[in-house]
């Protein structure tokens, strides 16, 4: 019995057997075989049993089906290709040897301009983040520039207006309290 091999990192080893004529793929719950991945299409594709081959139908995803590579509409899936929905990718395993998928073709040392349209980002599952500034670099990066403490520009200034301010304060509140005592006064005498 044929059976789909999920390949992915976190999904590796999951497996689907294709035991019915018709088999839904998709990320939703209604699929025959849900793959519950952001790049699978809610109804992604469907697999159909046709004798002893397997026939497989993309049903207008968004991110498309793929045969070893190659997108795909339609077509006849055999042992050992590697399937591919979106991102996650699936091989067809049947307990037969697996037959050898064509050799990529060798790396070269010079980057192209720009990337083949069917080339596919690689997954990495560690993501290598820069470290900060150490302690002994601040250390070793040097003094601090000639007169960088005494700069003119950053020097304190007085500040004119508080004192102001703080002076008017003084007087207002004596004023007041002269009214107050010349009210008290007033009252005390007209008895």
């Amino acid at each position: 019995m044929a059976k789909l091999v999920i390949l992915n990192q976190g999904m590796t080893g999951r497996t689907f057997e294709l035991n019915v004529e018709r088999t839904t793929v998709g990320r939703v719950e209604d699929n025959t075989f849900q793959i519950a991945d952001p790049s699978v299409s809610s109804h992604h594709a469907e697999i159909l049993l046709r004798g002893s081959e397997l026939l497989v139908r993309d049903l207008n995803s968004t991110n498309g089906t793929f045969i070893n590579s190659d997108k795909i509409s339609e077509a006849v899936l055999k042992p050992g290709q590697v399937l591919r929905f979106g991102q996650v990718e699936l091989r067809i395993d049947d307990g037969t040897a697996v037959t050898p998928s064509p050799a990529p073709a060798p790396v070269s040392t010079t980057a192209p301009a720009t990337p083949p349209a069917s080339a596919k980002k690689p997954v990495e599952a560690t993501m290598v983040v820069p470290r900060g500034v150490s302690l002994t670099d601040l250390e070793q990066s040097g003094a601090r520039p000639s007169g960088f403490d005494i700069n003119a520009t950053f020097s304190k200034k007085t500040n004119k207006s508080n004192k102001y301010f703080i002076l008017a304060g003084i007087l207002v509140g004596l004023v007041i309290l002269g009214l107050i005592l010349y009210a008290l006064k007033q009252a005390g005498g007209a008895k």
